[in-house]
């Protein structure tokens, strides 16, 4: 279908902002930029929420807890946010996981991942594998039921819950009920048809994402264990899978080849592709309503885990 209207009306916005496209910003820029997005989120719905720092490979990772009302013990959500592994924060997903903890009852930690540049691969993955287990050993403490443990990210967040689900499955635990992964990175590939239809001019370039692997790669080559989750060849008995993508985003076709990569192995797999939208427009949802039906998909999807 054409880019949904709400969607046109946000990138005629942004082209009048003229924001410079990321392959030409400096990365302070580009952090700078990304806050921008927090304008185009709905109001912050109530919930009660922790702070805390916890122990990782790299020193303390700042993390951010979520519980809504209700009894326990409640699902629990370990959520990575997006951005290439070099931008985003616990402040761009903040509202998007407040609505997402109260619909699902889930209470859900999000993680402070070390970002590249300063670190490169596999920082960001250590952290959110190390972050997985602390969830799992502290659940109770959470008020949460560590048998619907779940890993849950959008775009480079989707990147690293597909590999700590890959990881959990290799090293015996944590023991993962699902994996939530929204419009994922899961190759290292710029030629699917998808980033040649969606190269330029749909929010998400072609130019940006080589920007975001040059930067968390660093002067490695691509031969990371958890660097490519849709390489792997053997996908069996991975979690259940809720996998998003949107039509006018150069990651679409690689999400949707791990999802049927997933079903292919026998693994549960919900793909839904939304039709009309852009790239992570979980970031976007006070711009471009109609996505918010993924709110109510995700929650469905963390009530069914682990029941």
């Amino acid at each position: 279908m054409p880019v949904h209207p709400e969607a046109q009306t946000l990138l005629d916005a942004l082209a009048e902002q003229g924001m410079p496209p990321f392959p030409q910003m400096t990365v302070p820029m580009a952090r700078a930029a990304a806050k921008g997005f927090l304008d185009l989120q709905g109001e912050p719905e109530p919930i009660a929420v922790d702070e805390r720092r916890i122990d990782g490979p790299g020193g303390r990772i700042p993390v951010r807890i979520y519980t809504p009302d209700g009894d326990g013990p409640k699902p629990l959500v370990v959520y990575f946010h997006g951005g290439g592994w070099v931008i985003g924060d616990l402040e761009i997903v903040d509202r998007p996981l407040r609505s997402i903890a109260n619909r699902s009852g889930a209470v859900i930690v999000s993680v402070d991942y070390r970002l590249a540049p300063e670190h490169v691969a596999p920082a960001a993955f250590d952290d959110c594998y190390a972050a997985t287990e602390w969830a799992a050993r502290n659940a109770a403490d959470l008020g949460a039921d560590p048998d619907r443990l779940i890993v849950a990210g959008d775009s480079a967040g989707g990147h690293l819950a597909a590999a700590v689900a890959q990881a959990a499955k290799d090293r015996g635990g944590p023991a993962i009920a699902a994996q939530l992964l929204l419009y994922p990175v899961t190759d290292f590939d710029f030629s699917t048809p998808s980033y040649e239809e969606n190269a330029d001019g749909y929010l998400l370039t072609r130019g940006a994402m080589e920007w975001f692997w040059a930067h968390y790669l660093g002067a490695q080559a691509d031969d990371g264990e958890y660097l490519c989750p849709g390489r792997r060849e053997d996908v069996s008995g991975l979690p259940p899978a809720y996998v998003a993508t949107s039509e006018y985003d150069p990651l679409r076709d690689e999400g949707e080849n791990y999802a049927r990569k997933l079903e292919a192995a026998g693994v549960p797999v919900t793909l839904k592709r939304f039709d009309g939208m852009l790239h992570d427009f979980l970031w976007t949802l006070g711009a471009t309503p109609s996505g918010a039906v993924i709110i109510d998909e995700i929650a469905d999807a963390v009530k069914k885990a682990g029941s």
